[in-house]
């Protein structure tokens, strides 16, 4: 009696590499180790200065860890799909976590401003920012859950999620076209609200807790994250649409140079410049309540010229 497909695939996978290569272990230690220390200034971060919302930076940052980890594990036991797939979906679906943390953010930042500097100068209402944008996410980090898992075994699976991550990259594309716009909306209608300076070293550093009025660090630190990210998901894009047995997902340096890299340097900018020190709570949630909240920038006349300004 002949063997059924699912029965050639299965010997298939049993006999060979379940990454398609062998893992170095080397990468995996040292990518490891920089996401732990960023992490764990995260946690650090979290506990002292947090807010609940920073939740979804700081277990990204542990499950990507994990997921580095793993490829360790995976080095050792080249032939073990069970663990292949795990250490896969955790480093494919750890950044869908800094993507969500980027939505509040921005939310989050403009409501900080006031109630009406929000209303104005962004794209679409600020509390329906991160609903639009994490529900997007929500949708895809499932469908990409069960695509990653399979992307091992099918042909089909790999180019299904080629297709949901271009749906990212266009999703997170577009909020950074919104992040972009309400910079430039606030720069020309609200230049008191802009002009604001302070020195950027002054504020920076692992391990301050003061907050600061200097909102556009923390705007431009997230502009900085999305260069990575879109970098990410462009390159993240290529790999799947070569295949499984391609150049770029059979050479592992480039994910470390396309993926692990550019993600740990963007997000690692919220250890110097930790989010809930340039949010103004009280307004921030008085305008996710739909209270009236109050505009400090532009009322009490802090920063007194019209003028543009710069950090």
């Amino acid at each position: 009696m002949g063997l059924t497909p699912s029965t050639k695939i299965l010997i298939l996978l049993l006999t060979k590499n379940s990454a398609g290569f062998v893992m170095k272990v080397w990468p995996a230690v040292i990518g490891a180790a920089l996401y732990g220390i960023s992490g764990l200034l995260h946690w650090i971060h979290f506990f002292r200065v947090g807010q609940r919302y920073m939740l979804t930076l700081t277990i990204g940052m542990t499950c990507m860890t994990i997921g580095l980890l793993l490829r360790i594990a995976v080095s050792h036991s080249p032939y073990s799909l069970p663990l292949y797939i795990l250490e896969d979906m955790l480093v494919l679906l750890s950044p869908c976590a800094f993507l969500a943390t980027d939505y509040i953010l921005l939310s989050r930042l403009a409501n900080s401003l006031g109630r009406d500097i929000a209303d104005d100068c962004l794209l679409i209402p600020s509390r329906r920012i991160t609903k639009i944008f994490v529900w997007s996410d929500v949708i895809t980090f499932w469908v990409q859950a069960f695509g990653g898992g399979m992307s091992a075994s099918t042909k089909t699976a790999s180019i299904g999620t080629t297709a949901r991550l271009v749906l990212q990259l266009v999703s997170f594309g577009l909020f950074t076209i919104l992040l972009v716009t309400f910079g430039f909306r606030v720069q020309t209608k609200y230049p008191k609200a802009w002009d604001v300076q302070s020195p950027v070293l002054s504020v920076a550093g692992p391990f301050k807790t003061s907050t600061t009025t200097n909102w556009k660090i923390l705007y431009y630190t997230l502009c900085f994250t999305c260069t990575g990210i879109l970098t990410r998901s462009a390159f993240r894009i290529a790999e799947f649409a070569g295949g499984y047995n391609g150049f770029l997902a059979t050479h592992e340096g480039y994910f470390f140079l396309l993926d692990a890299l550019p993600l740990w340097i963007v997000m690692t900018m919220y250890c110097f410049f930790w989010p809930t020190r340039f949010i103004n709570q009280a307004d921030a949630n008085a305008a996710s309540r739909y209270a009236p909240a109050s505009v400090p920038l532009v009322e009490n006349n802090k920063y007194g010229s019209q003028s543009t300004g710069s950090l």
